[in-house]
Formats: C-alpha cells, sequence, structure tokens
C-alpha cells in the first residue's frame, strides 16, 4: 500500500510541473547537441561574363536604320542614320528638332503610311518601318505671341497702340464700315437699359419717382451709320434664298466623295451664317435641303 501511494504522489507531481510554463533566463543557450546542423553552402565559381565579339558588334551597327523625314508644308526634309529599332519615336522628334531650321517636339507628328506613330512606342514595334522608308512629318500650327511695339527712331517714344475692339462676352462689337468688309461677322449691338427701381419712401405715400430709362448703345462713334445698308441687304437677300443653299449641297455632294463630308461641311456653313440669318428663315432653308439640324430643326 505504502508503494502504490507513492507512485500515486509521483503522478500528481509530475502533472502538476508539466503543466506550469518553462521560464528561461536571458543568457541561457540550447545546448549544442540539441540545435539543427547549419548545411554546407558550396562556394562555385563563377565564369567571367563573355566578352563580346566584333562580329556581334558588325550586326548591331548594320541593324541600325536611316530614315528620311519629309513634310509638304512647309517645304522640309530631314534624313537621320544610326538609328536603332530599340530607340523610341520621341527620341527621332528630339532629334529631328536639333537639326537645323528643325520644327520643336510639340509641333511634330509622324505618319507612316497613313498610321501615325505614337511617342511611347519603340521603332521596332513598326516592323514595316525598314531602313530607307520616307516618314511624313506633318507640322501642327503654333501660336506666337504679339510684337512688341515699334520704337520711333526719332524720338525714342513707342508708337500708338491699335485702338482696342469692344466685346460683349466672346463676341466682339463692330462697326458699320468693319461689316462691310466683312458681311459674315456678328452686326447686331445690343443695348442695355437701365432702370432705377423707387425707394421705400416714395413707396409710403409720397408721390412715386420718375423712372428714367438710360440706353447705353456701343456703336462705334467713328462709324457712319448706314454706310454698308444697301451692301448688308443684298448680302441678305441672297443669303437667305432657298435655292441658294440648295446649289450649295449640290456642289459639296459633287466634290466630296463621301455624303456625310459634304453634309458636315454644309453644316458648317450655315452656323458660320446664322448671324444673319432668322429663325424661320433657317428653317425654310433646311426644309427646302431636307437637312436637319440640333434636336431636328
Amino acid at each position: 500500500m505504502a508503494e502504490q501511494a507513492e507512485v500515486a504522489f509521483l503522478r500528481v507531481y509530475l502533472n502538476t510541473l508539466s503543466s506550469q510554463p518553462l521560464t528561461y533566463n536571458d543568457n541561457y543557450q540550447q545546448p549544442p547537441q540539441n540545435s539543427l546542423k547549419k548545411v554546407p553552402v558550396l562556394q562555385i565559381s563563377l565564369p567571367p561574363p563573355p566578352v563580346r565579339a566584333a562580329a556581334a558588334a558588325a550586326a548591331d551597327t548594320a541593324s541600325t536604320l536611316t530614315l528620311t523625314f519629309k513634310s509638304l508644308k512647309p517645304a522640309a526634309s530631314f534624313s537621320l542614320s544610326a538609328i536603332h529599332p530599340a530607340d523610341s519615336i520621341l527620341s527621332l522628334k528630339q532629334r529631328i528638332a536639333a537639326e537645323p531650321n528643325g520644327p520643336p517636339v510639340s509641333a511634330q507628328r509622324l505618319l507612316f503610311k497613313g498610321k501615325a506613330l505614337a511617342d511611347a512606342k519603340l521603332v521596332k514595334e513598326y516592323p514595316n518601318l525598314l531602313s530607307g522608308e520616307t516618314v511624313n512629318l506633318v507640322l501642327k500650327p503654333t501660336t506666337t505671341t504679339d510684337a512688341a511695339p515699334a520704337m520711333d527712331n526719332n524720338n525714342s517714344n513707342t508708337l500708338p497702340a491699335p485702338k482696342p475692339t469692344l466685346s460683349i462676352g466672346d463676341r466682339p462689337v463692330v462697326s458699320a464700315a468693319e461689316a462691310a468688309a466683312h458681311p459674315r461677322r456678328h452686326t447686331r449691338i445690343p443695348s442695355v437699359v437701365l432702370s432705377p427701381s423707387p425707394s421705400h419712401d416714395n413707396a409710403a405715400g409720397s408721390p412715386a419717382a420718375s423712372v428714367t430709362d438710360i440706353t447705353l448703345t456701343l456703336d462705334n462713334i467713328d462709324a457712319e451709320p448706314g454706310l454698308a445698308a444697301a451692301e448688308l441687304s443684298t448680302y441678305h437677300e441672297k443669303l437667305a434664298e432657298p435655292e441658294f443653299w440648295e446649289a450649295l449641297l449640290v456642289f459639296l455632294n459633287s466634290s466630296f466623295p463621301a455624303p456625310a463630308d459634304a453634309a458636315r461641311a454644309w453644316e458648317d456653313f450655315l452656323r458660320a451664317s446664322k448671324n444673319t440669318l432668322t429663325a424661320s428663315e433657317v428653317a425654310r432653308i433646311r426644309d427646302r435641303c431636307g437637312v436637319s439640324g440640333m434636336a431636328g430643326t
């Protein structure tokens, strides 16, 4: 019985010890026999990098391209050699800009067989672009700043600046003389009427104050009224005839191969002439020609 009691005590004691967490000191080191063995790393010697052969260098030189870039307006031609297939289209534009009288990069557009060349793509991405080919160079118009005012050599004073042009919003106000020279420009001059509202004191019982209309016109004082009235009337009469627009549509259909292009050109002409046409005249023109515009009008 005594031996069984000791065995039971040892079992309970061991179970109690195994349930307690183990705490190691800061300088604890695991015995070497319990550590994992390190896998040895073999030192493999690497061969030296290969030397580029002369044949490979000659083949690389032979793979370069020579292209010619031609522009029609204005007439210009640029020839670039030693173009690597890994060069980008943007780098070609930069080389063209570095040539004598070369256009800036922003004004250049490269076309090859009717297809535009993207700046971000490489030359080798266009397999049909071979050495000796000619690439079309289209120059986009660039904006130029106004020139500085001229100086008078005698008294070193600036010449008088040009007379400013009055405008309302985005529509310039022109005189009758300018309207005669350019009959398609906007000639209606708006007027502004200022009507002061009566004060609160007058509304209380005193007689209402008289309202005065002040009309402000933006006519040019240098223009003579009625100078181009006859010319504008004959121009408007011809422009308001539906037969004129019907003949214009027939001419555009014979000039453009695609009917959609002819209708677009006809619409552009009509929109440019709407400043001198009324809504009823535009409706008669569209009914006669059978061309509907925005919202079916």
